[in-house]
């Protein structure tokens, strides 16, 4: 039974097939790229908002700004073979560190990366057999040049042939188009909104960074990229891109059996099989990206952001109770740990949350490995007592957590 309800991966052709429905015209606007600092003076609130976020500062000048560094380099370890005068950038600070030094014109990655969560260095090294494209380059991590394989993503408008950036970091254009003509001109017509496209090619604007993928001409000029090089904010994303496929009880570098993500950005890989998706809600509903107080750029706490559609008194919120529905107390548990359980790894022992909205239960890691949120908070119990258990409750569907 539950191969049947290994459904999921099957909806990834939902994503192609709501492509077409996009807008026929070219949503692109006018001009060329001015850079993020050009928005400020008309949009000083979200550009202050968005200048302390993650997605502005994932990657940051080690030089001009060395109080960045986070890894230890005053007690010696094996790993660590490079000085902080070697860093020209650094990137990340919530789970991981990596450390990129300039060689001619492009970056490459030190083999040392800072594990932020357990402040220890652990090896950096893309293993055979892993991401697609490894075996386009060579063994040697040093040969393995950022530009096709990171910074298409961590900056704004990264132009392959001259490997000259607008900015670094994902910046207002990154999402909104180049903002030249919108500039000379300020008008709706002349910049890209996502929230004014239509759903597919709107939520294409999150979808060309936070998807495994593979660019749909490969190589380009020679060159293998990992992301989907020609893409700007308005495009319809499949023409430049394809997500990773997954055959359906298959564990792989990628995916769970289930078709759920196995690693970290694998977000909208994850999304696009989801309901949520299918139904309209688009990733703006949930996140801000001009920044929020909130984790992850929530636009709220999490559990008042899930009950704003899903309450008891909502069309769509279980018709019972926050704790009926959870048999669990809220203060304890909040719906992310059912319905987005941290099975995405990061680094190490980190993980990050899927994005299928999907409760895996306890007899899917039975039955294929595939971690479920029971086992994973109460590591003390065994998968038949949580089954039990979840079977026991009166208000849940056998058919759906049963076997």
């Amino acid at each position: 039974m539950m191969k049947a309800r290994l459904w999921s991966v099957v909806l990834l052709a939902g994503w192609q097939l709501l492509q077409p429905l996009a807008q026929a015209q070219d949503a692109r606007p006018a001009g060329g790229f001015v850079g993020s600092a050009a928005c400020k003076d008309c949009h000083s609130g979200e550009y202050e908002r968005w200048a302390q976020t993650r997605m502005a500062n994932v990657i940051v000048d080690a030089q001009e700004h060395p109080e960045a560094i986070l890894g230890d380099f005053a007690q010696p370890n094996p790993l660590v073979t490079f000085k902080p005068s070697d860093v020209a950038f650094v990137y990340g600070s919530k789970w991981k560190q990596r450390y990129f030094t300039r060689r001619g014109d492009d970056y490459f990655v030190f083999p040392a990366q800072w594990d932020v969560t357990h402040k220890t260095w652990r090896r950096y090294y893309v293993e055979a057999g892993t991401d697609w494209w490894v075996e386009h380059y060579p063994a040697d991590q040093m040969q393995r040049p950022t530009g096709p394989l990171c910074d298409g993503c961590h900056s704004t408008n990264y132009e392959i042939a001259t490997k000259q950036v607008t900015e670094w970091n994902v910046g207002c254009e990154k999402c909104h188009g180049p903002g030249e003509g919108h500039v000379r001109n300020p008008n709706l017509g002349n910049i890209v909104n996502p929230a004014r496209l239509d759903q597919v090619r709107g939520v294409d604007v999150c979808l060309q960074c936070h998807t495994q993928g593979q660019p749909r001409e490969s190589p380009l000029n020679g060159v293998y990229y990992d992301w989907p090089v020609g893409y700007l904010p308005g495009d319809r994303l499949a023409d430049f891109w394809r997500l990773e496929e997954h055959k359906l009880g298959e564990e792989t570098f990628t995916h769970w059996p289930d078709g759920t993500g196995h690693k970290n950005r694998m977000q909208g890989n994850d999304y696009v099989t989801s309901t949520m998706y299918r139904k309209g809600v688009a990733c703006w509903d949930c996140h801000d990206s001009h920044g929020s107080n909130n984790d992850a750029l929530l636009l709220k706490p999490t559990a008042a952001l899930c009950e704003t559609c899903h309450g008891p008194d909502t069309p769509i919120g279980p018709p019972d109770s926050m704790l009926e529905h959870s048999h669990h107390s809220i203060g304890n548990v909040q719906c992310v740990d059912c319905h987005m359980p941290k099975i995405e790894r990061t680094i190490a022992d980190v993980n990050v949350r899927s994005h299928t909205f999907r409760f895996i239960p306890p007899s899917a890691t039975e039955e294929y490995g595939i971690p479920n949120p029971c086992t994973t908070c109460h590591t003390d119990r065994k998968l038949s007592d949580m089954e039990a258990a979840i079977m026991s409750w009166p208000n849940v569907s056998p058919w759906r957590v049963g076997r």
